[in-house]
């Protein structure tokens, strides 16, 4: 899948073959207990954005984690959360170095969140928006990619991304805030071939 991030632009097929290749070292580095690596790739997107990293083994979530921070270059936090999806998930052990050629790497690069307000299940587009619903302390995140790959409507979407949050499935209705998002998502999968 594939969209425009909401830093203005999306990225070329070399910064999404740069940012892979980099998420790729940095759960190496990890896995291995090597240094990271510097998000030092001239054809890294000049941007500051949030990103999630999520890796898959076989089709099924081997891990995801990711930072809405947008006061980093986007390079940086790729490398951040690739390492963190790898080892840090708590719903997955640490991810082997036996796994390196069995996993698949897909990026998110977040666009800004935007209030949802009203919050009504008609302002939220299955397929491009992701969620974000906050109450107290709780948050909860889904990307757009999940409501899709269930086949979910807005309002089932709406209720799932409270249930993240530990909230009544409801809470959307009854007063938390809710914010949506726009990705760019690529992955391994589906980059352009290297023309090099």
């Amino acid at each position: 899948m594939s969209g425009t991030a909401g830093t203005g632009r999306p990225c070329s097929p070399a910064e999404r073959r740069a940012l892979l290749a980099l998420a790729r070292r940095a759960i190496a580095a990890r896995v291995n207990g090597a240094p990271p690596p510097a998000p030092d790739d001239p054809d890294l997107p000049p941007v500051e954005a949030g990103a999630f990293v999520t890796i898959e083994r076989g089709g099924e979530l081997r891990g995801c984690i990711g930072s809405l921070e947008t006061d980093r270059p986007v390079g940086e936090v790729v490398a951040r959360v690739a390492a963190a999806a790898a080892t840090e998930d708590p719903r997955f052990p640490p991810v082997r170095a036996a796994e390196l050629g069995l996993i698949d790497v897909e990026i998110s690069v977040l666009g800004p969140l935007e209030p949802v307000e009203p919050v009504e299940a008609s302002r939220v587009v299955v397929g491009r928006h992701g969620l974000v619903v906050e109450r107290g302390l709780r948050r909860g995140l889904l990307l757009p990619q999940v409501a899709v790959e269930w086949q979910w409507d807005a309002e089932t979407f709406l209720a799932q991304t409270c249930m993240k949050a530990g909230l009544p499935r409801d809470a959307w209705r009854t007063g938390a805030r809710v914010f949506r998002f726009v990705a760019e998502v690529f992955g391994e999968c589906d980059a352009p071939p290297d023309s090099g």
